[in-house]
């Protein structure tokens, strides 16, 4: 089950406390202050990765603080600043605090600080001057506060791949990108969303097969219809298999409508997929050639991904 939405605390370290301490041994045993400054504690920060299942880390473990930072040590010793804690979230993810602002990551990579890690407080030493020869200052830590965090998943991605089930759509998906997605000849066999990046750099969203009825809740394509509300283009992938083009064409595009006119405006793609499964090119274009299908493909046909490829990077 896809995670694409969850309610989290961080909490960023707090800073380390500054040293009261004087030095002192067998030469000079009225050395002075040597009280170290207080380390710095760990920030928290977010990185955008392909993998959209990242949300489930969050589906248990609820609550992720990072360590704080160490008390300054003698001989005006800083004490030890921690490392920052690191988690990977979905691209498409969307940070908001309760405070009522948001971040949300749009690039593959792309790192935020999400929560600040608290300043180091300073020792004993840096408040010395030629009036407080032995200083007992010393500044505590910085504090840092609970941060309340909703994670939403909304997928970015430059074009999804949409249609009935057993449409062809995560096979195409495995031939244009490094994704290697699960298929099967059976319906439903992609169960949530699948990225891949193809070598032009783009990013396609394999979206779970639609049925009659998905916009309104039947099936599994109901929750998944907002994730390709972000695309610039929709390729809809048609099986050659079909016994009724028009009809399951028709299927998809209501859906479409029927969920947002906005997403039956977007550029679109039509495709027949598993074009192998003909001999006869002529058989295959009178069946199908009524729907004015932009190419035929097959992921055994190098020649027809070739021109895929050419295709989507004409169109995004």
């Amino acid at each position: 089950m896809l995670i694409d939405e969850v309610r989290i605390s961080v909490k960023a370290g707090d800073g380390g406390n500054g040293n009261v301490h004087f030095y002192s041994d067998a030469h000079r045993p009225r050395g002075g202050p040597d009280g170290g400054n207080g380390g710095a504690g760990g920030s928290i920060y977010f990185v955008a990765d392909s993998d959209i299942s990242l949300l489930s880390q969050f589906r248990h473990q609820k609550k992720f603080f990072a360590l704080n930072g160490d008390k300054g040590g003698s001989n005006k010793k800083t004490g030890k600043n921690q490392s920052d804690l690191v988690l990977k979230v979905p691209l498409g993810t969307v940070v908001n605090y309760d405070n009522g602002t948001s971040l949300e990551f749009t690039s593959l990579g792309q790192k935020l600080m999400i929560a600040k890690g608290g300043r180091g407080g300073r020792g004993n030493y840096t408040y010395r001057s030629s009036i407080n020869t032995t200083p007992q200052e010393f500044q505590p830590g910085q504090t840092t506060a609970v941060k309340k965090l909703f994670l939403q998943l909304k997928l970015i991605a430059n074009a999804g791949l949409i249609g009935l089930p057993n449409a062809g759509k995560s096979s195409l998906l495995n031939e244009l990108t490094s994704s290697n997605v699960r298929i099967g000849a059976y319906a439903f066999t992609t169960l949530e969303p699948n990225l891949g990046v193809t070598k032009s750099k783009h990013i396609l969203a394999d979206i779970p097969g639609l049925i009659e009825g998905a916009s309104s809740g039947k099936g599994l394509g109901d929750k998944f219809l907002r994730h390709i509300e972000r695309t610039s283009l929709l390729v809809h992938c048609l099986s050659a298999e079909s016994l009724d083009p028009a009809s399951d064409y028709k299927i998809i595009r209501q859906e479409l409508k029927n969920y947002s006119s906005a997403l039956l405006k977007k550029p679109q793609l039509l495709l027949i997929t598993k074009s192998d499964l003909y001999d006869s090119r002529k058989n295959l274009k009178a069946k199908f050639d009524f729907l004015k299908p932009d190419l035929y493909v097959s992921i055994i046909d190098d020649d027809s991904l070739k021109k895929l490829n050419l295709l989507l990077s004409q169109k995004l």
